[in-house]
């Protein structure tokens, strides 16, 4: 079983670093935020391990679409 870890607020600031570190240790990480554009820039740091969810977590229902997804 892999594991993954999921990093909010992956799109700028201590969640991208964060998810930048954790790939840079080999982790796969599902980088979430609610800004596709800085999400996929923080996933060309590393496209190989870093997977983006586009949610804004306040939602109730974006949220359950997130655990989803980190199934996945």
């Amino acid at each position: 079983m892999s594991s993954i870890s999921v990093i909010t607020g992956a799109g700028s600031g201590i969640g991208r670093a964060l998810t930048v570190e954790l790939a840079g240790r080999g982790c796969r990480v599902l980088a979430v935020g609610r800004r596709i554009e800085t999400l996929e820039e923080t996933q060309a740091l590393a496209p190989q391990l870093i997977d983006i969810y586009v949610a804004d977590i306040t939602d109730a229902k974006q949220r359950q679409g997130l655990i989803e997804a980190s199934k996945a």
